[in-house]
């Protein structure tokens, strides 16, 4: 594997992470504005694994919810935020890579 190729797959793999953390956020915030059952074994899954990535943003912006006749609507504005901030940081990582991995010119 050459340089360029190792550069490459180093790049594809973070924003491959990048890619599972964010449909996992981007479910959790579908499933919260149409009021799912968190008693489901899939929402309840989903809400799990996303808690450890939305924490460091609970509580920047309170929460909206607005009650219908069978469900509840969330609104959670830090799971927006927290999309915007991994999306940055893997593209920061990826041109810090960039950067560390240039050839030397002498």
């Amino acid at each position: 594997m050459n340089h360029t190729e190792e550069i490459q797959s180093i790049k594809r793999i973070v924003y491959y992470i990048l890619g599972v953390i964010e449909v996992l956020l981007a479910f959790r915030f579908i499933l919260k504005l149409l009021g799912a059952n968190p008693a489901s074994g899939f929402v309840s899954g989903i809400y799990t694994m996303t808690n450890i990535f939305l924490s460091p943003f609970t509580g920047i912006f309170r929460t909206a919810s607005a009650r219908g006749v069978e469900t509840q609507a969330v609104i959670e504005p830090a799971n927006l935020v927290a999309m915007l901030v991994y999306a940055v940081i893997a593209w920061g990582i990826v041109k810090l890579i960039e950067i560390l991995k240039r050839p030397n010119k002498v």
